[in-house]
């Protein structure tokens, strides 16, 4: 069977032009393959989100972590070092799409590990110049969130604790471990 014509190409629809080739000298040239955190950054928002500040502002934002935390392990870690046995980022009872971080099921205590920035500790709180007004909202609704799930657990028979990232893993052990024996003695 013979071969394809000459003139028709062979190469993949990707390939890059024939004629080609590698500035070091030698072969074809790599195909340029798009950075897409550079797509990411040049498309427009979403719709209702402002346009990011700098590509570095929001390669920075993207990387922030929702769990897993250095607090929330270390947490994590001296609980269940002490011997208590816990429940991560479980649902929150008739809230879609919140989660407690730390439960503790058996005796009802739910966990919170916020963060300064997005939750609005009063003492590091900062509110961001770039998009100010969308920022406000945004943090008041966080605020306004948290309030919601800690009613609506509270009056599903849950005790709530709430910490802050800054405050040290070891005195937030010792009070979840405090409330949980407490709970534990009741029943």
């Amino acid at each position: 069977m013979a071969g394809p014509e000459p003139t028709e190409s062979t190469a993949p629809a990707n390939a890059p032009e024939p004629d080609a080739t590698d500035p070091a000298g030698g072969g074809p040239a790599p195909a340029v393959v798009p950075d897409p955190d550079a797509a990411r950054d040049a498309a427009p928002a979403a719709p209702g989100r402002p346009v990011p500040s700098s590509p570095e502002v929001s390669a920075r934002m993207r990387r922030q972590a929702v769990r897993d935390t250095a607090q929330e392990v270390a947490v994590r870690r001296l609980l269940y070092a002490a011997g208590y046995r816990y429940r991560l980022h479980r649902p929150v009872p008739g809230l879609p799409r919140r989660k407690i971080d730390i439960a503790f099921p058996g005796v009802r205590v739910a966990v919170f590990l916020d963060g300064c920035f997005w939750h609005g500790c009063p003492e590091h709180a900062t509110s961001p110049k770039s998009n100010s007004e969308w920022w406000r909202r945004k943090l008041d609704g966080n605020k306004a969130r948290d309030l919601q799930t800690g009613r609506a657990l509270t009056e599903a028979g849950w005790t709530v604790l709430r910490f802050w990232e800054h405050e040290a893993a070891e005195d937030v052990a010792a009070s979840v471990a405090a409330v949980v024996l407490a709970c534990r003695e009741e029943e």
